[in-house]
């Protein structure tokens, strides 16, 4: 169990609700809800039928990774953008950021029907899966005409808020190997190396004109779908969009195709393409963008566990398992001379 998790008593989920709702609201059931290593998450009903999520970040005085500060409030603030470009994100129905009541954020999100597209998909049809994921990316393509005002992590105050992508993906990439010499992680490579590898190819990034909202953390767990009434499988909610950041729209592919071969999925492209924006051509210059942003997302998986209060064999073969795939990456990143 991750020990950035802030449990909540019945007690204080009464206070929580009675903040938002009024004294009168009554609690008919809740539960807390399994999976996830960053904040608490319960399942709760209100009345007869009203239900919601209730999220509660983690304690603000842990130390955890650079960029992990007040992500609750990137979220929320992730929801309402994304709210006017797609019906697929949860309703932020009550945000509280005082942090008088349990000495943390917290946010009440309405429910979205479905299940996670990581425990239903083996019970999809191969056209069935395509079909989703080429409608996962149309919801991402919608996302990504959501222009921030800046470059980087919002809302926390971040020098990777930048006026320009390849200063604030450098300032990011600064960031999580700082954090990985600070809590002594493994990597294949030391963190100098890795930061002076990714640097060498930074001019790419002057590509990136506008900085466009990036979930970039759409991997299947965070999918959630369901039949509708005609049956078809339908995407219903993408959630948990505390890892947000205004950057590079190609950035998304990563975790749309976690350990996936994005070659083998052409739907996903097709899908893009498919709502109407702009189309991801995978030229020479995207492919190289897109090993970085890999690099990254890995990096920050190879390290998190150390702030987890996860240990033991497990999280040491998983941690093995995910430094290969950091370091097939950075040959392949090696191998490549910069234009």
């Amino acid at each position: 169990m991750s020990s950035t998790r802030r449990h909540i008593t019945e007690a204080e989920l009464r206070s929580l609700v009675h903040r938002g709702f009024g004294d009168r609201t009554g609690i008919t059931s809740w539960q807390e809800l399994t999976g996830g290593t960053y904040n608490a998450a319960y399942a709760v009903t209100l009345g007869e039928s009203t239900e919601l999520v209730l999220k509660v970040a983690p304690p603000p005085e842990l130390k955890l990774l650079s960029h992990e500060v007040d992500l609750m409030r990137t979220e929320v603030d992730f929801y309402r953008r994304a709210a006017r470009v797609v019906s697929v994100v949860p309703d932020v129905v009550y945000a509280d950021f005082d942090r008088d009541l349990i000495g943390t954020d917290f946010v009440f999100l309405s429910r979205v029907a479905g299940t996670d597209l990581q425990h239903s998909r083996d019970e999809l049809t191969p056209a069935q899966l395509a079909a989703v994921r080429g409608e996962i990316a149309a919801h991402a393509a919608r996302l990504h005409t959501v222009t921030g005002p800046a470059y980087g992590y919002p809302l926390r105050g971040s020098r990777s808020w930048q006026p320009s992508w390849r200063a604030a993906f450098g300032a990011m990439v600064d960031d999580i190997l700082a954090d990985a010499v600070r809590l002594g992680s493994r990597l294949p490579a030391p963190p100098d190396r890795i930061g002076a590898m990714m640097r060498r190819h930074a001019d790419l990034l002057d590509d990136v004109r506008r900085p466009a909202l990036v979930h970039f953390d759409l991997w299947d767990g965070n999918v959630f779908v369901a039949a509708d009434p005609s049956g078809t499988v339908r995407v219903t909610g993408l959630i948990d969009g505390e890892r947000a950041f205004f950057g590079d729209p190609l950035a998304e592919l990563v975790s749309m195709t976690l350990f996936r071969d994005l070659a083998a999925e052409p739907e996903i492209l097709a899908g893009y393409a498919a709502a109407g924006r702009d189309r991801i051509e995978l030229t020479a210059s995207a492919r190289r963008r897109l090993t970085l942003y890999t690099i990254y997302l890995y990096l920050i998986m190879c390290i998190e566990g150390a702030t987890r209060g996860w240990d033991g064999p497990e999280r040491a073969g998983y941690e093995q398992w995910l430094a290969e795939q950091l370091d097939a990456q950075l040959g392949r990143l090696d191998r490549v001379s910069p234009a």
